[in-house]
């Protein structure tokens, strides 16, 4: 059957497509607004071809918007990261030239060539979570704005009695005692009492948003919030920015992309490892606060941590490996309450397994992961397949014959001590004593 795969690269007023086939013959492309009757003409240009793959660049960013459209009408919509597109660009003839259609070229060239793309599915719930993140994660940002302001103009009134951490409870008290006479410390303290009315304004909603992500996280069923330094705000942005965890492979891919995964700087000798700058920056931010939890308190992270620091480690290389240690435990939290949940909707027992669908799919390259330390090992899949006991148990001592065929090479079955073999997730699972 013939795909069709229409590249799309996103802007706020206007969205550019090109169409090709699976093996990226141009079919057609085109410019339309992101208004109504844009995107309208841009559905009825595309209704010549059947059931079309939409790639839209960044989904998460520019092409937010006409990628939850596009899935809100039932179409089959997949996320191409910029890098990808970048890459086919990078090596496309034409020097490099960047414009729409060059860009729209480059999406729909890496949904052709890329195996494993994000499948966008309608999930309100998730996106009413990452909306009430986001809106919280800005008031914070403006609340410290406004401390600044208001710490800066306080300093200017009372000189000598500035602090470096203030409440609103504070600054009113201190704003109360002073008086000004002349006309620029009158304008200055109604500023800072301004300045201190959206202070309070501000705290109030961010405790109002805090209040709904208790209730979001605690209906998602999430159990993120069981392991140490992770409380519902960093749990919230997990699951706000992870969606579904069954698209990372293993946890190495998911520790490349929340850039926990060292990258190895070594010369000649000297062995070492670095911070990675790359990965998603907010789920580090995330991490990191968590590890810093986990070492401020009384926790088994602590302890992890000054191992690495009695090992000869420094501050910001041990803070690394328990960074990395804090995401494998998230990567299997969230993998476990994935599987729980597909088995609420299907009704297995506890027993079920899910496995990997098209519908989750990692959406990066395989990542090159080299990390100084050995992280936790992942969910081990049974690699042999379980046996019935016989009926008889005089037939299970009678030899059977061979049924080896011409060439074939023999097998021996591993005896003595429990073998370990390396799994696909990069963890090890245990291949059980045959029968004596």
């Amino acid at each position: 059957m013939k795909q069709i795969i229409i590249g799309v690269d996103p802007h706020k007023l206007s969205a550019t497509i090109e169409v090709v086939d699976q093996h990226e013959r141009l079919l057609g492309s085109g410019r339309f607004a992101t208004d109504k009757a844009g995107y309208a003409a841009m559905l009825g240009y595309v209704a010549q071809w059947w059931r079309p793959t939409w790639a839209v660049e960044g989904s998460n960013g520019a092409g937010r918007s006409l990628a939850q459209r596009l899935v809100a009408d039932g179409h089959h919509v997949v996320d191409v990261p910029a890098k990808l597109a970048a890459r086919v660009r990078l090596l496309d003839t034409g020097h490099g030239r960047k414009t729409d259609a060059h860009d729209a070229h480059a999406v729909a060239a890496a949904a052709v060539r890329a195996r494993e793309l994000r499948v966008l599915a309608e999930n309100p719930e998730l996106e009413s979570l990452r909306m009430v993140i986001d809106r919280r994660d800005e008031l914070t940002r403006q609340r410290v704005q406004t401390v600044n302001r208001l710490h800066r103009l306080l300093a200017e009134l009372i000189p000598g009695t500035a602090k470096r951490d203030i409440t609103a409870l504070q600054a009113k008290a201190k704003l109360a005692s002073v008086r000004p006479r002349d006309l620029a410390g009158k304008t200055r303290r109604r500023i800072a009492a301004d300045e201190l009315a959206d202070l309070i304004a501000i705290g109030k909603k961010i405790k109002t948003l805090t209040k709904d992500l208790n209730v979001m996280v605690e209906v998602s069923g999430s159990s993120l919030t069981t392991l140490p330094g992770v409380g519902t705000i960093v749990a919230a942005r997990v699951l706000a920015e992870v969606g579904d965890v069954r698209r990372f492979a293993d946890r190495n891919r998911f520790a490349s992309w929340t850039g926990t995964a060292p990258l190895e700087a070594s010369s000649g000798e000297q062995v070492r490892h670095r911070l990675s700058r790359a990965g998603n920056r907010r789920m580090n931010h995330m991490l990191h606060i968590a590890a810093t939890t986990q070492i401020r308190l009384d926790t088994p992270g602590r302890a992890y941590y000054r191992r690495k620091l009695a090992a000869g480690k420094t501050r910001m290389e041990a803070m690394r490996c328990l960074k990395r240690r804090i995401s494998d435990a998230v990567y299997r939290q969230l993998l476990a309450d994935a599987r729980a949940d597909a088995n609420r909707q299907v009704g297995t027992g506890p027993g079920g397994h899910c496995g990997a669908s098209q519908e989750s799919s990692a959406v990066d390259l395989p990542p090159h992961i080299d990390t100084s330390d050995q992280p936790l090992p992942g969910p081990a899949h049974p690699t042999l397949p379980g046996t019935k006991p016989p009926a008889n148990p005089c037939a299970a001592s009678a030899p059977r014959p061979s049924r080896r065929r011409a060439g074939a090479v023999k097998v021996e079955r591993p005896t003595g001590r429990t073998t370990l073999t390396a799994t696909s997730a990069g963890a090890h699972s245990a291949v059980p004593k045959p029968p004596s």
